[in-house]
């Protein structure tokens, strides 16, 4: 699961969890000093914050393994352009047509218009996309369509038909709806299924799929486009002279120069096999790579490549490209081995059913890691942390890998400062609080998430993976899930036995502070008044939030406080709050075990869609005095190589990119690999 995980708004205290979030998605940190006089702030426009990011320790590498990383990062920029093909089908037209628009237009710059133009080509850069990267809403231009005609007209840009009309209309809106009323395929713009093609069609269709070895269930419809033709279903395979062929052989060449390249040998067969994969489509061949890949740890250079993570796909088949370099961080990952070594202690004093839980849990790898470079689903939208793979037998039998993304967190720490934290927090000593122990409680509970809850229970024996049990709430109910097993853990004295923390129930308290404050209240000035939550990480921090909420009411354990007029939750008494986590825990991991669909949908649509009105309009009411946007990417550093005469590499050093919009034009211009219809 892709840890985008966002590490919550320090200030308004989230938390970091999640697979799959992202900073982007993290409210900003509380009161946290620059610690250095890099310029991390790169461009701020409608809702976003573009930072960057460095890459500490560079030089200390060898030329092999800094060739290593190029590679790797190019093979990962090679395949740019699927991520924005996937995501929508029109996008490539529209991206090439304001781009057009941007480079030629030689008319006044100064006027609202241009400048709201700019507003808008910036925010589809940051989502790959015409829709918001994480509301999933199609983005409203500012500006007109007769003076977006006359941009066309005075710049030579062709743009027609649906791809032209649907900047301005009201077509294609939710990239991703999970509303089952209105139809999670058709409903949805995402490019991962034919227009004619319905969420009935896609579950008869795989019902037929079986596995070679059904305890061994391969990842049907992952690498592939699901699309009617003469009336039959048929699947377009994403792979070498299949779609997305030219970026793919992209990507092969330049991981065939990485495996060239490789640390050990357990590093090339893993390169191998996912060569191998990309130039077949064969989902045994995805099977057979992920498990060299859980075993390749050793050498100081690790990546994450492919189509991996499915929350874009509304029934949660189909993986978005991404690629993520890393670095081995030596100290960091030295300190937190101790999750690793101790991952069954915590697996055995779960508050979970004694037939949920694993008897062994094999093969748990924890690092930090210094990024050199992302592409496709994350970037700019970066994630803080990663698990994977995301194969539930892989897992229980071979193990998987945790990464936090430390580079990215210690950029995002340094970015700025906010005032979040004293509006949203009840009283001064859970401000101290927070901003004493808040960093720490926030990076354990990235830990445990990760580590811990990810690699934690067992489904029953002859139960489907859970995108065919769970469906649309798979993804929502898994990240829940982790943030359970890690909210329990956070108030356990054995945190202190491990030398992780010096005083457990400060830290714990902190966390749960700011998981409350973050669930109920403050990831509420993302959405726009009377929407739903719809996004799975913001889903799945509401319904934890509520149920123990809710559950706590009759006791007194979370008192709702109104103060001056304002709202505030309040934490009465943290021991039975983590009572109430782990009775949740328990009852999420029964789900996920037996794969209870209703039960699912219940839990996710009482508590976790829905919004209290009249909170919501508080809160952003009392959000308007802050500026700070809500969402943060990053560009990349731009790795250049010296060449000697005979054309070989001899030193590589690391830029800084002057802007965003460089960087996204940059990139247009060297890995615009794709047609524009594919």
């Amino acid at each position: 699961m892709k840890i985008k995980f966002y590490l919550m708004l320090l200030l308004a205290s989230t938390m970091l969890f999640s697979c799959a979030e992202s900073v982007a998605e993290k409210p900003a940190p509380a009161e946290i000093a620059k610690t250095d006089d890099f310029d991390y702030q790169v461009d701020e426009f409608a809702d976003i914050k573009v930072l960057r990011y460095q890459i500490p320790g560079w030089e200390n590498l060898s030329l092999k393994e800094q060739k290593l990383v190029y590679y790797l990062t190019q093979a990962g920029l090679s395949g740019r352009d699927i991520i924005w093909d996937q995501n929508y089908r029109h996008n490539l037209k529209i991206r090439e047509a304001l781009e057009n628009i941007y480079t030629n237009y030689e008319g006044d710059k100064s006027t609202e218009d241009w400048k709201n133009f700019e507003t808008y080509l910036k925010r589809v850069w940051f989502s790959n996309g015409i829709h918001h990267h994480y509301s999933m809403d199609k983005l409203k231009p500012g500006f007109s369509k007769e003076y977006f005609d006359t941009l066309l007209s005075e710049t030579d840009t062709e743009l027609t038909g649906e791809a032209y009309e649907v900047i301005f209309n009201n077509e294609d809106s939710k990239k991703v709806n999970l509303d089952e009323s209105k139809g999670l395929v058709q409903g949805s713009a995402v490019n991962f299924y034919g227009e004619d093609v319905t969420a009935d069609d896609v579950a008869g269709f795989y019902a037929k799929k079986q596995s070679p070895n059904p305890a061994k269930p391969l990842a049907f419809g992952l690498n592939s486009k699901l699309v009617k033709e003469n009336g039959q279903l048929v699947e377009k395979v994403w792979k070498s002279g299949g779609m997305y062929g030219p970026a793919i052989d992209k990507i092969v060449f330049w991981l065939e120069k990485a495996k060239g390249v490789a640390e050990n040998e357990q590093q090339a067969k893993a390169l191998g096999l996912l060569i191998d994969y990309y130039k077949t489509g064969d989902l045994q061949t995805w099977d057979d790579y992920n498990i060299a890949w859980v075993k390749a740890t050793e050498g100081n250079i690790d990546y994450i490549n492919s189509f991996i993570e499915v929350y874009n796909d509304p029934l949660g088949y189909r993986g978005s490209y991404e690629t993520i370099v890393q670095i081995k961080d030596f100290d960091m990952s030295q300190k937190m081995k101790v999750l690793e070594d101790n991952v069954q202690w915590f697996e055995d004093n779960a508050p979970l059913m004694e037939e949920h839980k694993k008897d062994s849990v094999v093969g748990v790898t924890y690092k930090t890691v210094i990024v050199a470079g992302e592409a496709g689903d994350a970037s700019p939208s970066t994630p803080i942390g990663v698990n994977l793979p995301n194969s539930n037998w892989i897992r229980k039998a071979h193990g998987s890998k945790s990464v936090s993304l430390g580079n990215i967190i210690n950029s995002y720490n340094n970015a700025g400062t906010t005032g979040r934290l004293e509006e949203f927090a009840h009283d001064e000593e859970e401000v101290a609080l927070e901003k004493e122990y808040g960093q720490l409680a926030d990076k354990l509970h990235t830990a445990l998430h990760e580590v811990v809850g990810h690699a934690s229970g067992q489904l029953n024996p002859g139960v489907g993976e859970t995108k065919e049990t769970l469906k649309s709430y798979a993804s929502t109910l898994e990240e829940g899930r982790a943030d359970l097993v890690g909210l329990y853990y956070l108030m356990d004295p054995k945190l202190e036995e491990l030398g992780l923390v010096d005083d457990h129930m400060k830290v714990g308290k902190a966390a749960y502070d700011g998981y409350i404050r973050n669930g109920l209240m403050t990831q509420l000035i993302r959405l726009e008044q009377g929407a739903d939550v719809e996004e799975a990480h913001m889903r799945n921090r509401q319904w934890v939030s509520a149920w123990v909420f809710e559950k706590g009411q009759e006791n007194g354990v979370i008192e709702k406080v109104t103060k001056d007029g304002k709202t505030y939750f309040d934490i009465k008494d943290y021991a039975a709050l983590r009572d109430l986590f782990g009775q949740l825990l328990k009852e999420t991991q029964r789900i996920k075990s037996e794969g209870d669909y209703e039960a699912a949908k219940n839990l996710v649509e009482n508590y976790g869609v829905k919004v209290d009105q009249d909170i919501h309009r508080e809160v952003l009411k009392r959000n308007e005095q802050f500026k700070s946007a809500p969402y943060s990417g990053f560009v990349n550093p731009v790795l250049v190589p010296e060449m000697n005469e005979e054309g070989e590499i001899t030193a590589i050093k690391v830029e800084q990119p002057v802007s965003f919009e460089e960087q996204m034009l940059d990139y247009s211009q060297k890995y615009d690999i794709l047609p524009l219809e594919n």
